[in-house]
Order: structure tokens, then sequence, then C-alpha cells
């Protein structure tokens, strides 16, 4: 058994089981046993199954929101609002988009079926432990997939209580298993295992690409989300405070352990030491302490490794000449992983902290000339994940979005939207998740000729 942390106490919250190759055999077993009958059924009956499920879930909200505040770190009211309403939300989304699958179109005189691709491996994070699980295994089910799902070892409690409530809803023996363990072994079993059809990680770009490559020899498909180091562009024409302080506040969602995080903030020359006064006010507004307040906004870090490694990234990116605006070390308290909200200005193009992925409450603030030299710099990144544009002219920000290489863009604070494909570019990763792109993700074509 592997037990688990509160990070902001430090101290054992529950308890996991700790799976081998063993386990992976017959969750991949128990998974192909189901397939037939699964993949089988009519899309109709899927969903209905689907659901049930996405009904116990709902009667679980209160103990979804309190396992993820214990296993996160995430402050109640961000567990509410960007881990568990999200979670419901992408499910509910993916039984909707069932019907915005072709499921049989004719072609001349070929009938195209789509179809399961088989059983899927599903490695999930550990920043948004619910919401990940939900990206990914309510696409596979809709699409007739079993799944076999490894949830991240330090965070695998929402995984228990999602299988809870699927096998409360009925869905048949077989359908849905849970592997929980290390990555090194669970991981890698699920990953080479010739029973897995279609393997979806979201992580860390360095383990995504080594995921492909092992898998490559199996010719299995593969669907990778991976980091991200995204720019909010701030034009001459935004209204700055509003611009900056939504800047800051996305850049230091849950902590910076997000993704999509805006970590580069870019401003015109003659803004930034007005958009600096502004980014420090907002980064030290935020409210840090006890994740179990409605008042607190920012939680610890998950963990001892990802503080040290968080303030390495300050203390280096200081050393580089770096100027901090606001925060810059850790956040004392008698217990927990905290880091302050921290926001660094002066930093060189090829700086390590305006290249790499921090993942932790670490936003850099950066000077344009031009329009087209703002576009440079935001796409001046291996990753291409997600961005702002901030404007008083939709037209125009919206113009800029389309010069954006990156797989989401948010035009003045625009609102997720869980039925919109999710992905990135580059060394963001491929595949799409959410809506029918996340189902058909899990769907092989067939051309029947008649």
């Amino acid at each position: 058994m592997v037990q688990v942390e509160n990070p902001a106490t430090e101290l054992a919250v529950g308890s996991s089981a700790e799976c081998g190759a063993a386990e992976v055999d017959l969750a991949v077993a128990a998974a192909r046993d189901a397939l037939p009958e699964w993949a089988s059924a009519s899309v109709a009956e899927r969903v209905a199954v689907l659901r049930g499920w996405l009904d116990r879930l709902r009667e679980r909200y209160d103990l979804l929101v309190d396992t993820t505040v214990a296993e996160v770190g995430a402050p109640v009211a961000i567990a509410r609002t960007a881990h568990v309403d999200p979670g419901l939300a992408v499910l509910s989304s993916y039984l909707d988009a069932a019907a915005d699958v072709s499921w049989e179109e004719r072609v001349g005189n070929s009938l195209v079926l789509r179809e399961s691709a088989g059983v899927a491996g599903c490695i999930t994070p550990w920043n948004y432990p619910f919401y990940q699980v939900l990206c990914k295994v309510g696409g596979a089910l809709v699409a007739g997939s079993p799944v076999v799902l490894k949830p991240a070892e330090i965070t695998p409690l929402s995984a228990y209580l999602l299988v809870d409530a699927a096998i409360e809803a009925g869905l048949p023996d077989g359908v849905l298993n849970l592997v929980p363990g290390k990555g090194s072994v669970v991981g890698e079993a699920l990953v080479v295992h010739p029973g897995i059809d279609v393997v979806s990680f979201t992580g860390s770009t360095a383990v995504g690409a080594r995921i492909a490559a092992r898998a490559a020899a199996s010719v299995k498909r593969v669907s990778l989300e991976l980091g991200g180091k995204s720019a909010s562009i701030v034009l001459d024409d935004a209204d700055l405070e509003q611009a900056v302080t939504a800047s800051i506040e996305g850049g230091m969602l849950n902590s910076g352990q997000t993704c999509t995080a805006w970590s580069r903030l870019l401003v015109p020359h003659a803004a930034l030491a007005e958009a600096l006064e502004v980014a420090a006010a907002a980064a030290k507004a935020l409210t840090v302490g006890d994740p179990c307040s409605e008042q607190t906004w920012l939680g610890p870090v998950v963990d001892t490794r990802q503080r040290s490694s968080v303030t390495g990234f300050i203390e280096r990116a200081v050393g580089a000449g770096a100027r901090l605006i606001a925060g810059g070390d850790e956040q004392h308290f008698e217990r927990g992983h905290f880091v302050a909200a921290t926001v660094l200005t002066d930093v060189a193009p090829d700086a390590e902290i305006v290249r790499d992925e921090v993942f932790g409450p670490v936003v850099t603030v950066q000077g344009y000339a031009s329009d087209d030299a703002a576009v440079a710099m935001a796409n001046d990144s291996d990753y291409g994940l997600h961005g702002a544009v901030w404007s008083s002219d939709q037209d125009r920000a919206l113009e800029m979005a389309r010069r954006l290489r990156t797989g989401q863009v948010d035009v003045n604070g625009g609102a997720s939207n869980p039925a919109a494909p999710f992905g990135g570019y580059g060394r963001s990763g491929n595949g799409r998740e959410l809506g029918r792109w996340g189902i058909e993700e899990f769907l092989e074509v067939k051309s029947v000729q008649m």
C-alpha cells in the first residue's frame, strides 16, 4: 500500500494499492473480455449507462471536492470550480457529443463505419486527478472502448471514487479497471502490453516522448497531452488592469500546476511599468493558506519535490539577472509545501524561466515593441498548448489569435468550453480531448464497399 499525503499538512489522508505488471495483466484481460459486448452495444445503450455514472458522481459531489482538497492541496473554491465542476461538465459533454459523431456515413459506394479502437490504457497526472480521468475515460467509454486506468501515484484517491460510482451505476464488469501504482512499473507495463490498443497519456513532455517511443514497437495509437509555456498577450488598446490581473490569476491557478497556465505575460513596452505594478498587486492579493478555507485562493504545491523544483527555478532566474516583482520564496507556515505567488521581469528571451515549464505559481512579464513582435515572442516556444489575447477590439484580438501556434486561445478571458477540442501543437503533444474529438481518439474507421 502507498500512503497519500495532504500537501497542506504533510499528513497521510489515505492509502492506495500499489499494483505491478501482474495486476496489469489481469486488468487488461478483464477489459478484453468486456470489449465485444461493450463495443457492440448501441451508442444509446452505452450513453444510458454512462448517464447513470454521471448521476452517481453528482451524488458524491461534496466528497469529490473534499478529496481534491486533501490529495492535491487545491483550495476548496478552486477544487469546486477548476476540478470537480469541469470534470462533471466534461463527462456530460461527452454524452451529448455522442450524437455528433458520424458513426456511419455513405461515401459513394462505400459505407464508412466508426468502431471502437479496442482497449484503452489511460495514464493520468496528479495536478487535476478527477478532471483528467474524465477527459480520457469519458471519451473512451462512449466510443465503446473498455479502459485500464492508471492514476497518478501521489493523487489516486479521486480515481477510487470514480470507479466506486461506476460500479454502483452498473457499468459491466471489465469495462473500467483501476491499476494504481508507479509509472515506471504500471505505466510501462500498460504502454507495451499487447492487449492495449490505444494509449492516452497526460503528463510531462519527457515522459510522453518515452511513451511514444515504447508504444511504437507495437504500432499502438498514442494520444499525448503534455506540457505548456503559454503566453498571454495584452494589446495596447486593452483594459490593462483587467488583462494583467486575469493573466496573473490564470498563471497561478491551482498553484500554477496547470499545463495551460499563462506563465508568460507580454505587454507593450510603453505599458510595462504600469503592468508590473498591477501584476505585483494581483499576485500579493491572492490569499495563501489553508486549502479548507473558503477565503484561500492559493494552496500549496503538491509535495516537497515539487516545491524544491519551483524554488530552484526562481533562484536560478534571479541568479541569471531576473528582477523579482512579487514573491520569490517559500511561504512559511508550520506545515505544507507552500510557494509564494511570484512575478519576475527583466528576463532574457532564452532564459530557462522563459522557455521551460515551471509548474508552480510563477509568471514572467516581458515587454514587446509591436504586434508582430508579440506574436513572434508568443510563438518562440517549444510548446503550443494555450494562450490569451486581450484587446478592446474583438476583431483585432481574433486576428492575433489566428497567428498563434497553439491549440487554444482565450480572447478577453473567454470561458473554457468542454465541447470544444483540447490539445497542443509542437511539444505540447498530439491528439485531442473533449467533445466529439475526444471520442474519435478511441475510434477506428472501417470502409465497406457495396
